[in-house]
C-alpha cells in the first residue's frame, strides 16, 4: 500500500519536495515519519491542515485504500 503525499508552500520548503510516495499505514504513523525524514517539517506540521483524500483530519485516521494525503501550512491574505 502506498499513499501519495503532496506538500504546499512552506511544507514543501521544510520537506525538500513538493510529494512524495509513502508506506504508512496511518496518519499518526506517516505524521510521525515524515518529521523523521524531514526534520524542518516539525515546526510547522502541527499548524498544517492535513487532508486525506480531500477531508481534514486531525485523528489518526487510517490510510487503507487512500490515494492521497495533502499537507497545507496556514495561508495569509485574501
Amino acid at each position: 500500500m502506498s499513499v501519495r503525499v503532496r506538500y504546499f508552500a512552506a511544507a514543501a520548503d521544510a520537506a525538500g519536495t513538493d510529494a512524495e510516495e509513502r508506506g504508512e499505514s496511518s496518519l499518526a504513523g506517516l505524521r510521525r515519519a515524515v518529521v523523521a525524514d524531514h526534520p524542518a517539517l516539525g515546526g510547522i506540521l502541527d499548524r498544517c491542515a492535513v487532508l486525506v483524500d480531500g477531508t481534514r483530519r486531525d485523528d489518526d485516521a487510517p490510510l487503507d485504500g487512500a490515494t492521497h494525503v495533502d499537507v497545507l501550512p496556514p495561508f495569509a491574505g485574501g
